[in-house]
Formats: structure tokens, C-alpha cells, sequence
């Protein structure tokens, strides 16, 4: 397939949406009160209508018959390349806040740079998505400041959460070969320089929360590589289920 590094690389940055969009949406329903639980299911379409548009461009790049459906719910665990973080489970709304802000500060930096790539289609759907994705980091740093700053019990809460998600956080900013070719033909954003940026808000805003900041220098890597946790064969399962089940199924 010609442009194979393009599709990858925007595999690389769809799966990250599609996964967490769909952790977010387990919680439809689930919310602790309704204003949270319907804002936390309108982040979630809001990802998965940025991955549409990925996945679009994925379908006509390979031009071999897949489609936007196929690409998102038809491969096999180890062909998603989405980050350890996004995959991270729902343990409580401390953790699926801290998750979501580890996140979005990344994303909100990543679209403001993509915004400016070479590829006009990139450059587009950057331009969309990162009005919307700068309503989430506004949305998850609130919390992060409403759960660090509260009560005693919240603000453990948000602190374990951020302690545990910590060692995610370094494999943002890794480069597969895909990443560093679109880098070179000035496609592809150059992560390593969003790095110091990315602790200095982190930290900032922790702080502020009257949060401590992890001194851990250990990070866990391998989605990119397509090397999962264990909870990822329990989410494509359930993202799974309706194409696998009824193949070619049409409403």
C-alpha cells in the first residue's frame, strides 16, 4: 500500500481517541451526578467523531476496501497502537478524571502543532477537534483542581489516581518509524518537543490542587508496538461484538 507510513501514522493518533472514547462511554448512565455523566458521554462522542474523520482518511489511503467501520472494530488487539494510558480502567471518578487530563493536555498540544502539517486533510481535522478538545482539558483540569482541593477523601483519591497513571504518561511521546517519516516530510508532529511543556503544565496545575507531582522515573510502554495491558482484550470485546457477531450487518 503506497503512503503506508501516513496511514500508520494516523492509526497511531486515532486509536489513542477510539480507546479512551470508548472507556468514557462505559460510563454513560454512570456518572456521579447527571451534569458530570452527560458531559463525560458528550467527550466521549466527541473523539469518536474525531475518529471518524481519521479513520476516513485511513479508508481511502489503503483503498482496498475497508471502511471507517472496519478499520475501527475489524483488527486484531496487537494491530491497535494506542498508548497504555487511554486503555486504563474506570476504577473510580479519580481515576477516569486524572486518566482523561494526563490526556488531554497532551492532545490539546499535539492538535495545535498537527494544525500546522503539511498534509491539508491532517491539518483540517486538527483545526476541527481541538475546539472541542480544549472544552475537555478545561473540563478534566476542573476536576483535578475540585478533587485536589476538596475534601480529604478526594483529594486521596485524585492522588492515587495520578500516582498510578504517572508511568503511562512517557509513552506520549514516543516515536515509532511511522511517526519520525511524517516528522521528516513535515507531516507529523515532533512529540519529543512537546515533552518539558507537557510536565510544566502537568506539574503547574497539580500543584494548584494542592497535589504532589510523582517523583517516579518509571514508565510502562508498548501500546505503540501494539503491546497491550490486560484490560484491552476486554474493551475490543465489547467494541467488537456487533461486527463480529453479525458480519456485514447493515441497519
Amino acid at each position: 500500500m503506497e503512503n503506508n507510513n501516513l496511514y500508520n501514522y494516523i492509526l497511531g493518533i486515532a486509536d489513542n481517541s477510539l480507546i479512551l472514547g470508548q472507556r468514557l462511554g462505559e460510563l454513560c448512565g454512570h456518572g456521579p451526578s447527571l451534569e458530570t455523566d452527560i458531559a463525560c458521554t458528550n467527550i466521549s462522542l466527541d473523539l469518536l467523531g474525531q475518529v471518524r474523520s481519521y479513520y476516513q482518511y485511513a479508508a481511502q489511503l489503503a483503498d482496498d476496501g475497508r471502511n471507517e467501520d472496519t478499520i475501527a472494530m475489524m483488527r486484531p488487539e496487537r494491530e491497535y497502537v494506542n498508548v497504555l494510558l487511554v486503555e486504563q480502567p474506570n476504577t473510580d471518578f479519580a481515576y477516569t478524571m486524572a486518566r482523561q487530563f494526563l490526556f488531554d493536555v497532551y492532545h490539546f498540544s499535539f492538535l495545535t502543532q498537527l494544525q500546522n502539517s503539511a498534509d491539508n486533510t491532517l491539518a483540517a481535522i486538527a483545526k476541527k477537534s481541538i475546539k472541542e478538545v480544549s472544552y475537555h482539558l478545561r473540563f478534566s483540569s476542573d476536576w483535578i483542581k475540585r478533587l485536589g482541593d476538596g475534601t480529604e477523601e478526594s483529594n486521596k483519591r485524585i492522588q492515587n489516581a495520578i500516582n498510578d497513571l504517572w508511568t503511562y504518561t512517557d509513552e506520549l511521546f514516543h516515536q515509532t518509524e511511522a511517526d519520525k517519516q511524517m516528522i521528516s516530510e513535515g507531516v507529523g508532529v515532533d512529540t519529543s518537543k512537546l515533552k518539558e511543556q507537557y510536565y510544566n503544565e502537568v506539574s503547574s496545575l497539580l500543584k494548584e490542587a494542592t497535589l504532589e507531582v510523582p517523583e517516579s522515573k518509571y514508565f510502562q510502554k508498548g501500546g505503540k508496538k501494539g503491546i497491550h495491558t490486560e484490560h484491552m482484550g476486554y474493551i475490543l470485546a465489547e467494541l467488537q461484538y456487533m461486527q463480529r457477531t453479525y458480519p456485514n450487518l447493515t441497519w
